[in-house]
């Protein structure tokens, strides 16, 4: 597994997906996973992505083979950049090409804020919205069109309960538990995907232990480069009012809402999601 120095000088690791040798000298797609501090494993291909594209997927500090540091502000998504700058530099890259999922999205634009001048494009997948702008959820809705399937009322429960315990744990079974929220259906794919998911805790926390900027969503307007916002038109748990409501702050971005799709595009909808994907990164070239 290919590794690079972070920040403060930590050995990162990250994954190269296999792809078509045929793809040629483009350059990667640097695909950030959520959870927060999910293991990456879970983003699979993308829906095929790697077909088209090299895809580069980081281990974000403490997830994977990349260890949580003892301060763990440094952890945090708003300093993970600086990670991200490193690894530009050690790719030898002068833009990154960056794909972000749920709460990698938060990395992605970080990221775009701090080195705007780095940023070829960013492709937002299903983005948490809440802490940069107003607009009121839309979840409660999508959330109670799914009551009276079994598997979604146990998760609507869970939902509103939390984890049960503090650790690795608690958190892994309670994502479980809710897991059947976070696809548009819920048959033996989805079950694997979500049984095959992983969590860790303390780096979860971590990653959430300091607060961006205040005016965070007014600097959005420096991010020059194109963005790409995919909204799930049934996703419970980003909603798709605020998620549209994020794109509209960068000065040239697209909000496609895909039909069909709760949390995780490339599984619910995979043709769309790579097609929407592939066309943007295209303009990229």
């Amino acid at each position: 597994m290919p590794t690079y120095l972070g920040a403060d000088g930590a050995t990162l690791h990250y994954d190269v997906l296999p792809h078509d040798d045929r793809i040629g000298p483009i350059a990667p797609v640097i695909a950030l996973a959520g959870g927060a501090a999910l293991h990456p494993a879970y983003l699979g291909d993308l829906a095929g992505l790697t077909r088209d594209h090299r895809v580069l997927v980081p281990h974000l500090r403490g997830v994977g083979r990349s260890p949580l540091p003892a301060d763990v502000t440094v952890a945090s998504y708003w300093r993970q950049a600086e990670d991200l700058e490193r690894l530009r530099i050690h790719l030898g890259l002068d833009t990154l090409r960056l794909l972000g999922h749920s709460a990698g999205t938060r990395l992605a634009i970080s990221y775009a804020v701090r080195f705007p001048d780095r940023v070829a494009g960013l492709v937002l997948v299903t983005p948490p919205a809440a802490y940069l702008v107003d607009e009121p959820s839309d979840t409660r809705p999508m959330i109670d069109r799914r009551r009276g399937e079994p598997a979604a009322d146990a998760a609507i429960a869970a939902l509103d309960a939390g984890p049960a315990t503090p650790d690795d744990a608690g958190l892994n079974a309670w994502q479980l538990r809710i897991a059947p929220l976070g696809y548009a259906t819920w048959g033996d794919r989805e079950r694997a995907h979500a049984a095959e998911s992983r969590y860790d805790y303390a780096a979860n926390r971590a990653y959430f232990s300091v607060d961006p900027p205040a005016d965070l969503a007014a600097r959005l307007t420096t991010v020059t480069a194109p963005v790409l916002v995919l909204a799930g038109a049934d996703d419970c748990f980003a909603g798709v009012a605020p998620v549209t409501a994020l794109a509209a702050l960068f000065p040239h971005a697209t909000c496609t809402v895909l039909p069909h799709t709760a949390h995780f595009p490339w599984l619910d909808n995979p043709h769309a999601f790579r097609q929407a994907t592939t066309t943007f990164l295209t303009t990229l070239r």
